[in-house]
């Protein structure tokens, strides 16, 4: 557990549509299907920044604690700075958010590549109190790594056998490939079923990553995804328009079973991916 200290090396398709509040193109639900939501760039941070707040301060006035995964990736990185400023500081109960991480690189937490290190530098700092509970990436042995953040989950959570965390919200992105967290196509973490942690392997270095799994991910109360960009499209429509008789893109296995599941696009992603906005 780690507080606000620099970074060291210790250390189905949806079928409706409606119009929904002015900064938001459309808002898509469906009883079976996760919650679509098409914004302007501009809008994602502020919305997601919302779905904090309220998801947040309900978990804290209902049991006196909330837990919350980030991501990594550029994305959330708009998320982090306005979170990081005066209006919106005082609107989460970070003395009461523990704040776990989705994925690492395999790098040390002062590298540029580091999510965590992204995380302190445009917001963990610039906040009062902080509850982390970081990846250790840099850690010699990834694989002991994994084990370790295992333990730590288990241990906050007071987990027996093979239960699973139910964090109250993880925050995802996807990649122009499909991956998210880093559960990449193709690979064996997107097999794994009893670990709560395992060792990704990217494409592109840094190749090994330390990752939350799929049952973990599918037993969260809320799931946020924020994908961003027209590069996202193809993907984006592959995950939200399956073809049946082929491989599901890792993102599009993310459905938790008893849990909230939203996505929100910008515009560029949204088009793309051939999904109705407004004008």
């Amino acid at each position: 557990m780690e507080g606000g200290r620099p970074p060291t090396r210790r250390n189905a398709a949806p079928k409706s549509v409606s119009l929904t509040h002015a900064a938001i193109a459309i808002t898509i639900r469906d009883m079976d299907a996760p919650t679509i939501e098409v914004l302007d760039s501009a809008d994602l941070a502020e919305r997601a920044a919302g779905f904090l707040q309220t998801i947040s301060t309900r978990a804290v006035a209902t049991r006196g604690v909330a837990h919350v995964a980030l991501s990594g990736g550029s994305t959330p990185r708009a998320l982090y700075r306005l979170l990081a400023t005066p209006a919106w500081r005082d609107r989460i109960p970070w003395a009461h958010v523990h704040l776990w991480w989705v994925d690492e690189r395999c790098v040390p937490p002062d590298d540029p590549e580091s999510n965590y290190g992204v995380a302190f530098t445009l917001l963990l700092q610039h906040l009062p109190v902080t509850i982390v509970h970081r990846m250790h990436g840099e850690a010699e042995d990834p694989g002991e790594a994994a084990r370790r953040y295992e333990q730590e989950l288990r241990r906050q959570f007071g987990l027996q056998g093979r239960a699973r965390p139910r964090m109250d919200l993880i925050f995802l992105g996807m990649g122009a490939d499909g991956h998210t967290a880093s559960l990449f196509p193709g690979t064996a973490s997107l097999q794994e079923k009893r670990a709560l942690v395992t060792v990704g392997r990217a494409p592109n270095p840094p190749h090994l990553r330390l990752t939350l799994t799929l049952p973990v991910l599918n037993r969260a109360a809320n799931v946020l995804f924020m994908v961003a960009g027209a590069n996202k499209g193809p993907a984006l429509r592959k995950v939200l328009h399956p073809r049946p008789g082929t491989a599901p893109l890792p993102a599009a296995m993310v459905r938790p079973g008893r849990g909230r599941l939203t996505w929100l696009l910008d515009r560029a992603a949204a088009e793309a991916a051939g999904i109705p906005v407004s004008a």
